[in-house]
């Protein structure tokens, strides 16, 4: 085994999540409106497959090498007609590590107010848009829930051979689920964890 040759690999390689199978990107999009710096959100479109009708950032799936900032940007184009030209990046936020084996890049940027009010939604992705004021979400925290995630171990398992008693106590794990009401809509799951992380950072909080 050559020893030099994998260490020079891993000195350019960047650290993935072990074992995920897909990669996410979503644009944070800020937006200066009338009622001050606002968030805006999709509403899936209620002919997809996946999650009709539920609240969510313009995003999807990176494609080949694309970076997190150019597949936001590219699906916010695609969903909702806004070129990268009119999007000022800020940076990336938190990513999640999803336990369906996927990760997601939130990506934060600020839209061109212009470009804002001339949106031209992709009606086989997009249902809707809205608005909710930056103000508002740090104003009112979100409902927390949250739920026990039991691991079950499938049939054959090869209890004897790693040496654990059938009875093993797995250790389980918890899915946090934030929800921000928001006049006829409801933002929650990931994009609820994804306004939640960016309001701690504008409060200071980790």
């Amino acid at each position: 085994m050559d020893l030099e040759k994998l260490a020079s690999e891993l000195a350019g390689r960047e650290p993935g999540l072990m074992d995920a199978k897909r990669r996410y990107a979503v644009l944070v999009p800020l937006v200066e409106r009338p009622e001050g710096l606002s968030l805006l959100y999709e509403v899936r479109a209620a002919s997809l497959r996946r999650q009709p009708g539920e609240v969510c950032f313009p995003g999807g799936r990176i494609e080949g090498a694309e970076s997190p900032v150019e597949c936001a940007l590219r699906e916010t184009w695609e969903e909702l007609g806004i070129p990268a030209e009119d999007i000022r990046v800020l940076g990336q936020l938190d990513f999640i590590a999803h336990r369906a084996n996927f990760i997601m890049y939130p990506v934060l940027g600020v839209v061109d107010a212009r470009a804002a009010r001339r949106l031209t939604v992709n009606p086989a992705e997009v249902g809707e848009t809205f608005f909710v004021p930056l103000s508002y979400l740090r104003e009112h925290p979100p409902l927390e829930y949250n739920y026990t995630l039991t691991p079950t171990a499938p049939e054959p398992f090869p209890y004897e051979l790693i040496g654990i008693p059938r009875d093993y106590r797995w250790q389980p794990g918890i899915e946090y689920v934030p929800v921000y009401p928001w006049r006829e809509h409801t933002i929650w799951g990931l994009t609820g964890r994804i306004t939640r992380h960016l309001v701690s950072l504008l409060e200071g909080r980790p």
